[in-house]
């Protein structure tokens, strides 16, 4: 058992405004978690689906797409065609970077992500903001949020497949 506290038990991180703190310590978390999990994971492991799950190649992809996506539709923009291509190819394995890409560019996300968060005022966290082609309503609170909890829900997941795939090695 790590005597590492989690994130938010760490105290407030630096620069981040008060109500998105939460946010950003459940980030860090996922990225801690993640690393701990994938240590002695297998390479050839990475796409694979037991049970007809999603794979840990899809998660550690979808964590780093969703945050990307949630950024944008925070900051009142709509995605590009390279954000609709990279969620075209979040469960296509082919071609695929390593494990240890993906956990990188989960980890680059993040941090984009907290300077997002370092540079957004309280006073627009409640602004609205539209999701998708149907520009369902939402605010730029619930986008970072949702980003975190997403992630976090990811990360459980992910452990479940992990240690499902290391038991029947």
């Amino acid at each position: 058992m790590s005597t590492t506290p989690e994130y938010w038990l760490s105290g407030p991180i630096p620069n981040i405004p008060p109500l998105l703190q939460p946010a950003a310590h459940a980030l860090l978390q996922s990225v801690r978690e993640v690393k701990i999990y994938m240590v002695d994971f297998p390479e050839d492991s990475l796409w694979e689906t037991p049970i007809g799950r999603a794979s840990v190649g899809f998660h550690l992809r979808h964590m780093t797409g969703v945050l990307d996506r949630m950024l944008t539709y925070s900051e009142g923009k709509t995605l590009t065609e390279e954000q609709f291509e990279f969620l075209r190819n979040e469960g296509n394995g082919q071609n695929a970077p390593s494990s240890q890409q993906l956990i990188f560019d989960f980890e680059h996300k993040v941090n984009e992500a907290l300077q997002v968060f370092k540079s957004t005022p309280e006073s627009i966290l409640t602004e609205e903001r539209f999701v998708g082609r149907k520009k369902l309503p939402s605010t730029v609170i619930s986008l970072l949020f949702h980003a975190a909890e997403h992630s976090q829900r990811h990360v459980g997941q992910m452990l479940v497949t992990i240690s499902f795939l290391k038991s029947h090695l």
